[in-house]
């Protein structure tokens, strides 16, 4: 399609499982298009898989796209002048391009039962010829087809398949593609006998009507493409241009599936990732933009993307690579940003409770008020679940702020959070002697810093955090050992572990007399 006035694309997902990323990728690069060059990205729900079908599906797209800020121009609850965009409500414009077909001479009924088909299947399968459909139909005289017609007979409307020569088309990776015509599924079903178009006819009937110029989807679609291409030359339709996506694969080179780890967007979200991070990446699987830049937003993406920028070759997805980004963009979020996409994972809801995935189960994150302290109100405030702590919602929200900055450059994840959080909003338990002993002094020693941490605690409200920095500093060489040695059994007195936010800053918003009474059992315990 040369003279094209106007990009529009597709994603047209069929609602049979939660989105995952392999779609997600499709539907972006298709939203990414769709903005570069000015154009309509539509939304399609391609619903004619009925004993899959589920609405939580249905939510399940559109909230994952919302999530990830991919918008659409037409489709979905926004309609457009080319709806319905719903498969299952176009059933009678598929029986008229069927019919339309059949009319032509470029389709047949079928009358073969599922009995015969059987018998064929086990007949080829015995004598390994290659599967499909015998053409035992197409053969039928007229008078043989009305007679079955008017009895009642059950069928089926088939596509007549050239038997030989070749389909050629050109797909904007690849190149020029030649199929063998006997190479393409024998006569496959345009509309089935209740009535329900198959996925070919409705893709094809649909991609024309509304007036789709590009068709960008997954390499593993192009066994479908001569066929397709077959079904538009039958129609006297010119077909849209093709861009075959390269494959997205796991580390050991295989298609990305759950054995690689997370697939889902929901799981994703609920192990704490932020759409920023994913769209940055998934926009990288398999297309390039800008030498030696790694950081894009959506807007900029779109301004970039260009169909020569895709590569050939199938893209690695790389977990790590993956929780780089996610760091990188949670230390970019501000003070009330990260406030509000970490209260979720602090108190167990929203983003925290959604399904990771059943067929796969992975243990839950560490989330929730059990790691926290922390739950959601009805009123949708924060409170403290420990009444004795004497926490307004109002305190809790406060002392959650102040901590904000401290746990930021420390998450690489959301989940990671609620833990991070925990000491400020219930009393830990002393720990143990021997791990509040470091391995390089004794429990004497662990016992004079505990008591020249009072003076350390006093110098962090004292001074700025320079100041507390250099009393420490001067203190353990006072006391003739290494820092982290003066530290560590601070920490572990203050917040209750060896791995919290940074001290100065823990201490600063935990407040004086919290710390030092914690700092007081401890040496009791020593």
């Amino acid at each position: 399609m040369e003279n094209i006035k106007e990009v529009r694309v597709r994603y047209a997902p069929s609602p049979t499982g939660m989105q995952h990323i392999g779609g997600v990728r499709t539907a972006l690069f298709n939203y990414l298009f769709a903005r570069s060059k000015g154009g309509k990205f539509i939304l399609r729900l391609e619903d004619t898989d009925r004993t899959r079908y589920d609405e939580k599906y249905v939510k399940n797209l559109y909230d994952t796209l919302a999530w990830l800020g991919i918008d659409w121009d037409e489709g979905g609850d926004k309609g457009g002048e080319y709806g319905p965009y719903v498969q299952s409500e176009r059933f009678e414009l598929y029986k008229k391009y069927a019919n339309e077909l059949i009319e032509k001479g470029e389709a047949y009924y079928c009358f073969c039962d599922a009995e015969r088909l059987e018998r064929i299947r086990k007949i080829q399968t015995e004598n390994k010829m290659a599967p499909g459909y015998d053409r035992n139909c197409r053969h039928l005289t007229e008078e043989e087809v009305k007679e079955k017609l008017a009895s009642g007979v059950p069928h089926v409307i088939r596509l007549k398949v050239p038997m030989e020569g070749e389909t050629k088309f050109h797909d904007h990776i690849l190149g020029d593609i030649v199929w063998k015509n006997e190479d393409i599924s024998p006569d496959p079903i345009l509309l089935k006998s209740d009535g329900f178009p198959t996925y070919h006819l409705a893709n094809i009937v649909d991609d024309h009507l509304m007036q789709i110029s590009h068709v960008m989807r997954a390499q593993e679609w192009i066994p479908s493409t001569p066929l397709h291409v077959q079904m538009y030359k039958a129609f006297g339709w010119e077909h849209p241009e093709f861009c075959h996506l390269p494959m997205v694969n796991g580390s050991d080179g295989k298609k990305l599936s759950k054995r690689h780890g997370s697939t889902s967007l929901n799981e994703f979200r609920a192990r704490g990732y932020l759409p920023q991070a994913i769209i940055n990446y998934v926009a990288l699987l398999g297309c390039s933009y800008e030498e030696g830049k790694e950081f894009y937003t959506l807007k900029e993406l779109a301004e970039k993307f260009s169909l020569e920028h895709l590569n050939k070759a199938p893209a690695v997805f790389d977990y790590k690579k993956l929780e780089f980004y996610n760091a990188n963009y949670i230390r970019q979020l501000s003070t009330e940003d990260l406030y509000k996409w970490t209260l979720p994972f602090i108190t167990g809801t929203g983003d925290a409770t959604l399904e990771i995935n059943p067929e796969n189960p992975q243990p839950k994150p560490n989330v929730g008020p059990q790691f926290s302290g922390v739950a959601l109100g009805e009123d949708g405030e924060p409170y403290c679940v420990d009444k004795s702590m004497n926490m307004t919602s109002a305190d809790v929200k406060e002392t959650l702020m102040g901590l904000m900055p401290l746990i930021q450059e420390r998450l690489k994840f959301l989940t990671e959070a609620a833990e991070m959080v925990h000491f400020m909003f219930t009393e830990p338990a002393v720990p143990p002697a021997d791990q509040i002993i470091p391995k390089r002094i004794d429990a004497a020693k662990t016992k004079e810093v505990l008591e020249a941490a009072k003076e350390f605690v006093a110098a962090v409200f004292e001074t700025d955090h320079e100041g507390a920095e250099n009393f420490a500093k001067a203190k353990a060489e006072e006391l003739g050992i290494k820092l982290g040695d003066f530290m560590m059994p601070i920490r572990m007195a203050v917040t209750g572990s060896r791995v919290s936010p940074p001290l100065i800053g823990s201490i600063h918003v935990l407040g004086k007399e919290r710390s030092l009474k914690r700092i007081e059992r401890t040496i009791a315990t020593l």
